[in-house]
């Protein structure tokens, strides 16, 4: 998709949301030549705070390939935001319910149509203490998986300090100015698991390659080393997420298939394969 697809919502959108992120935040973008210039791809991208997706899609905008989120049916029903998402064509995620699988056709057919698909593999704003990338769910691995399409993993980070999640004041801390680091990397090799079944268990090493990649990045942008364990969130278990205390390694070996203790990732579950897309 060139510059001149991007359409008329898009770029209306950009008009109200570029001068006042230009004004508000200093930007540190790298990696911009990862970004395909042709062709359908996904990308897989950290999430800390509810500003991120702001810097993330200012970012990627700039490149003239526009992203396509995967975002809960709610906002589409909130009036002038629900009327920018339907007109930006991003994606309705239908939770728990018979059409949560939609989300993933329409991933799908996105993707071999040419157009970028913006995966928050976490499926939420992450739990993590420490704000690193949790454990990912699989939505992002099946769509690389059936179309071939490149994955390529966004790192971000200087919203959460603008923005901090779950802060219980919930304002916006813009002064002294922030800076809003993106850094997309080179594409995730998951050539060798194409002509896998894909399992429980295929899926799995393709999200951890994934979400060791976006942690990798991360950890470059902290000047950090990132943790031994990646933390993973049960939104069904009914102790606070932070409280969690036996995560699973990050690693491909980490999971196992017949995981069934509080630890296990949902995505483990073979009946929320296709439901995990939109989580």
């Amino acid at each position: 998709m060139s510059r001149r697809r991007i359409g008329l919502y898009y770029r209306c959108a950009a008009f109200l949301v570029k001068p006042p992120m230009l004004i508000l935040f200093k930007r540190d973008w790298r990696g911009q030549e990862n970004i395909p210039d042709h062709g359908g791809f996904i990308t897989a991208v950290n999430h800390n705070s509810y500003l991120d997706p702001l810097s993330y899609a200012h970012f990627q905008y700039s490149t003239g390939r526009v992203p396509r989120f995967l975002a809960k049916v709610g906002l589409f029903k909130r009036g002038f935001v629900g009327f920018m998402m339907r007109g930006t064509g991003q994606i309705p995620v239908y939770r728990e319910s018979s059409d949560a699988a939609g989300a993933f056709r329409a991933a799908v057919d996105a993707v071999n149509s040419g157009e970028c698909v913006a995966f928050y593999p976490e499926g939420t704003l992450t739990r993590d203490p420490d704000l690193w990338p949790m454990a990912g769910k699989t939505g992002a691995a099946r769509v690389a998986l059936l179309t071939h399409a490149p994955v390529i993993p966004v790192a971000q980070w200087g919203a959460n300090e603008a923005m901090p999640p779950y802060a219980k004041d919930h304002k916006v801390r813009l002064f002294p100015r922030k800076t809003l680091t993106v850094v997309a990397g080179p594409p995730v090799d998951l050539s060798d698991l194409y002509e896998c079944e894909p399992s429980a268990e295929v899926l799995r090493t393709a999200t951890e390659r994934i979400m060791d990649a976006v942690t990798g990045q991360l950890a470059v942008i902290r000047k950090q080393p990132p943790p031994d364990r990646r933390y993973v969130y049960d939104r069904d278990r009914t102790e606070p997420a932070q409280h969690l205390e036996h995560p699973e390694p990050a690693g491909p070996a980490a999971v196992r298939p017949d995981s069934t203790g509080p630890a296990a990732p949902a995505s483990l579950k073979q009946s929320k394969d296709i439901k995990e897309i939109s989580e």
